[in-house]
């Protein structure tokens, strides 16, 4: 039986602040990375990544009972969004605790640039071969 890891990378072209002001800043790689959307009117899934970032930082990995307390949220909202920040390549769980897949933001770009590349190398291939069994 073969198993299949999805990976949902969101990116999301959006207006790059004109100031370095690093709230905005923030908030433009929040928006980028797609980890805004309209159901999430507290914008859970953005506090717990900067949470996470804060916390990666230090080197200190959080679960989500520790995340959920500081953040003032439920721990079933806390699960919500660490999975789908996992299903996006941005977080990890290391013994039932979670952190930053890397430890800085120019690494996780470049991991999820490496993810997008091996994807995007993936469907080239698969069209390269259905484009033989067509012809």
């Amino acid at each position: 039986m073969v198993f299949y890891q999805y990976q949902k990378i969101t990116i999301i072209r959006t207006t790059r602040p004109r100031q370095p002001d690093l709230n905005q800043e923030l908030q433009f790689l929040g928006n980028s990375l797609g980890l805004f959307n309209l159901r999430d009117k507290d914008k859970s899934q953005f506090r717990i990544f900067i949470e996470l970032l804060k916390s990666t930082k230090k080197g200190v990995q959080m679960s989500s009972d520790e995340l959920a307390e500081r953040l003032g949220l439920s721990r079933g909202t806390v699960v919500h969004h660490v999975n789908k920040l996992m299903e996006a390549g941005i977080v990890v769980n290391m013994h039932n605790k979670y952190l930053l897949r890397v430890e800085n933001l120019t690494m996780l770009i470049e991991e999820l640039e490496k993810d997008i590349q091996r994807n995007l190398e993936d469907l080239r291939t698969v069209a390269a071969d259905v484009d033989k069994r067509l012809a």
